[in-house]
C-alpha cells in the first residue's frame, strides 16, 4: 500500500477541523456571541468556550502530526513504506480521528489522554521502523 494514503486521510481531517472552526467562528460573530474584534489579536473580548475548544484542537493538528507527515515523506522517498510502516501510519491516523472525535464531543480528558499517548507510541514506532529501514540501506 502507498504510505501517502494515511497522509491524505490525516490532511483531510485537518482540513475538516480548520473549516469547521472557521464556520463556527462565522456563526458566533453572526449570532453576536463574540465580538469580531476579538480575532484581531485573540484577546480583549470573551471567546465562547466551544470556539476556544475548536481553536485549541486546530493547534493540535500542527503539533505532533507534523512529525507524522515528516516520517511518512521520509518513508516514501526512501522506499521504506512497507506493510509495517503503512500499518503504523494507518493506525496513527485512526487514533487521531478518535482523538478528534473525543476532543470535540464528550471531551473526557482521561479518554482523550489515553488515545493521545497511544497515538504517540504508534508514531514513535513508525519512526523506529522507517529509520531502521533507512539505516540498513
Amino acid at each position: 500500500m502507498n504510505i501517502l494514503y494515511p497522509v491524505f486521510a490525516m490532511t483531510g481531517l485537518t482540513f475538516f477541523v480548520v473549516a469547521r472552526l472557521g464556520f463556527l467562528r462565522y456563526l458566533a460573530v453572526r449570532r453576536g456571541e463574540v465580538d469580531p474584534r476579538f480575532f484581531s489579536l485573540y484577546r480583549g473580548y470573551d471567546e465562547p468556550e466551544k470556539l476556544a475548544l475548536y481553536s485549541r484542537h486546530v493547534v493540535n493538528h500542527f503539533e505532533a502530526p507534523v512529525l507524522f507527515y515528516v516520517i511518512c515523506l521520509i518513508a516514501f522517498v526512501t522506499d521504506q513504506s512497507g506493510n509495517a510502516a503503512f500499518g503504523l501510519a494507518s493506525l496513527y491516523v485512526g487514533l487521531r480521528y478518535i482523538h478528534s472525535y473525543v476532543h470535540l464531543t464528550s471531551n473526557i480528558v482521561i479518554v482523550r489522554f489515553r488515545v493521545f499517548v497511544f497515538s504517540m507510541i504508534t508514531l514513535a514506532a513508525l519512526w523506529a521502523v522507517v529509520l531502521t529501514g533507512v539505516m540498513r540501506q
